[in-house]
């Protein structure tokens, strides 16, 4: 299983935002920390939102607080909502692909299990689990 790199930075984002709960990160100071593109990780932070992982605020001493505490928050649940639309294989997408043996496969059904199990077993972890450590958190 590979995961996008929208997850992946989705990660990184939390794994930061963990070491500081009540401290409100910008787009552009996560961007500069991992040298990646705002506007890409701004678009990440609004589906983090969206689900209701993080609160965005405005003005001077805005940025991006999770909404719970680290502890609350599991990793499966977080990639789940990060790889939305995002099928594990061309089958499991909304038009189905072109799967010319589509009614007769095998596979699929075990892929699917093997899906629910990877995130179940993230789910055994919560983002307090992942946090960077303070002395990275500078």
């Amino acid at each position: 299983m590979r995961l996008t790199s929208f997850t992946d930075y989705g990660l990184r984002m939390l794994m930061r935002m963990a070491s500081a709960p009540g401290r409100a990160f910008s787009t552009a100071d996560l961007a500069g920390e991992f040298d990646l593109s705002r506007n890409h990780l701004t678009k990440i932070m609004q589906q983090l939102a969206r689900g209701g992982i993080v609160e965005t605020r405005r003005g001077g001493s805005g940025g991006a607080v999770l909404c719970r505490d680290p502890s609350d928050i599991r990793l499966g649940d977080v990639v789940r909502l990060l790889e939305q639309g995002q099928a594990l294989v061309e089958c499991f997408g909304p038009d189905s692909g072109n799967c010319s043996i589509e009614g007769c496969c095998r596979l699929k059904a075990r892929l699917r299990r093997a899906e629910a199990r990877f995130i179940d077993d993230l789910n055994q972890s919560t983002l307090a689990d992942i946090a960077l450590p303070e002395r990275a958190a500078a």
